[in-house]
């Protein structure tokens, strides 16, 4: 059962729309499906909401530390409320995945992303979900800092849109904990569009006059 959904970025109007708040784009939405209003709490350095459901309380976390100190704010929220590491979703943005693309996960490395890197640290475990959304890469490594700081061209946000509107499809199926489900479901490539059927040819045939 996961009972912290995080949604990693950098707070303020000047990193609303870069592809490093992927995560707080993430965590905003399910706020919009649940109904809940994620509101400023200093004790969990973050904006916070807590949404009740029959099996017990949900989190939504948008640590407001910047990136590098993200796990400042996961740790305080998880320890106050006892919440376990496998109990825990961090959702952030993906360089190793295209725009459009996204994975589930359980633990791993924190692949040099630094809000990951924090939360390794101060829970003291790498043993949390995780949901990439993916950004696409700049191709060389010494432009990584200023492609994730910049907003991405329409087309990929539109895409990155989508992949976050099918994992909410999900996202009963995350809370509940079947993340085996979930993630067949969130691995599913989506449908492609219909091609439109060719336009039946013209009858150039013109009938004779009737003699």
């Amino acid at each position: 059962m996961i009972r912290l959904l995080v949604g990693l970025g950098n707070p303020g109007p000047e990193y609303d729309a870069t592809r490093h708040n992927a995560g707080f784009w993430w965590v905003d939405e399910v706020a919009r499906k649940l109904g809940a209003t994620l509101l400023p709490d200093r004790g969990y350095h973050g904006l916070v909401a807590r949404v009740n459901r029959p099996d017990g309380p949900v989190w939504l976390l948008e640590p407001q530390t910047y990136m590098n100190l993200s796990g400042k704010s996961v740790a305080a929220l998880a320890r106050f409320f006892k919440i376990a590491p496998e109990e825990v979703l961090v959702v952030h943005d993906e360089l190793d995945l295209l725009p459009g693309q996204m994975k589930l996960k359980l633990g791993g490395s924190h692949a040099g992303h630094n809000g990951l890197k924090d939360i390794h640290a101060q829970l003291g475990s790498p043993d949390y979900w995780r949901l990439r959304l993916g950004i696409g890469h700049p191709g060389v490594k010494a432009e990584v800092i200023n492609y994730v700081l910049r907003k991405p061209p329409l087309a990929e946000r539109e895409l990155i849109d989508k992949a976050i509107d099918r994992s909410l499809e999900a996202l009963d199926l995350v809370l509940a904990g079947d993340m085996e489900k979930a993630m067949m479901k969130i691995h599913a490539k989506p449908p492609r569009p219909k091609q439109p059927k060719p336009p039946q040819p013209a009858d150039d045939a013109t009938p004779e006059a009737a003699s």
